[in-house]
């Protein structure tokens, strides 16, 4: 497993000038960073909130305010704890108690308000998804299920497809004709090496219709910030583990992956029970689970 972490996180550097943004690591550090500004503004409003009708609130009874106090900081502990419990995980990479619903707290409520807080802080809505994704990823590898193989799916963008190919792939995969002229090739030698299922979808509709139809425990999903970032949020509480594509002639175009990272995800989930499977990843998959 950390040989799968240091893969995902790669090397946290500066970009070089023309680089694009997509070719960076997803950092982490700047969900932590909108997290903790996060919660110095909830304590700030706690604080409005009791302050404001203080005098109202003492006038009715001299015991109200302390109530109200006391409501509030137990509200502020609580967040508080949360927060520190998900920094922990972050840090420590192992599941800490309640490890789920922390993922689902992140997924349905943290990400939408660290959006906003980012904004104000002049970070951009992708450089937020692509932090989040991280995250996800992060509480995904801590909950670190084993699973059969048939209950394992890579879900794979219709991009990484040639734009010049004429096959059909988004009903069954397996009609890729292995010309070699983009990466559903070697997804195809990785779906079949393993014996897990692949799906191309072209778009979130299709996705989740292919997400009901194969029911599976863990998906490995390739695609873009914003479609991964919507992905694992419909998915939940399937875990997603997210690759971020890459993409040098633009969005939706003849896009890239790394099957390095593909392959190490697969050999993560599928633990002891990955089969038959022989080869380098055999090696690798002693070293992911560990």
């Amino acid at each position: 497993m950390e040989e799968l972490t240091v893969k995902v996180q790669g090397s946290v550097g500066t970009r070089e000038k023309g680089e694009p943004e997509d070719s960076q690591p997803p950092r982490k550090r700047v969900f932590v960073f909108l997290l903790l500004i996060t919660c110095v503004v909830l304590v700030g409003l706690a604080f409005l909130l009791w302050w404001v009708p203080y005098v109202g609130l003492a006038s009715i009874h001299k015991s109200l305010p302390m109530i109200l106090a006391v409501v509030f900081a137990g509200l502020v502990l609580f967040g508080l704890g949360g927060a520190l419990t998900l920094v922990f995980t972050i840090i420590r990479g192992k599941n800490l108690f309640f490890n789920r619903r922390i993922r689902g707290v992140v997924i349905r409520i943290l990400f939408p308000l660290l959006v906003v807080v980012g904004k104000c802080f002049g970070i951009s809505k992708e450089e937020t998804r692509r932090s989040f994704v991280a995250i996800n990823n992060k509480l995904v590898l801590a909950e670190a299920k084993k699973v059969r193989p048939e209950k394992l799916l890579i879900l794979l963008p219709h991009c990484l497809q040639n734009h010049e190919c004429t096959v059909r792939i988004t009903g069954s995969v397996e009609n890729c004709k292995a010309c070699g002229k983009c990466k559903i090739k070697d997804l195809v030698a990785l779906s079949e090496k393993y014996h897990v299922p692949a799906s191309v979808a072209t778009g979130g509709t299709l996705a989740r219709r292919i997400v009901v139809e194969k029911r599976p425990t863990v998906i490995i999903a390739v695609a873009c910030e914003r479609d991964l970032t919507s992905g694992i949020q419909d998915s939940y509480p399937i875990p997603v583990f997210g690759i971020l594509n890459n993409r040098p002639f633009g969005p939706c175009y003849d896009t890239d992956v790394d099957l390095e990272l593909v392959e190490q995800g697969m050999i993560t989930f599928l633990g002891n029970v990955a089969g038959d499977a022989e080869g380098p990843g055999t090696k690798g998959a002693q070293q992911a689970g560990s």
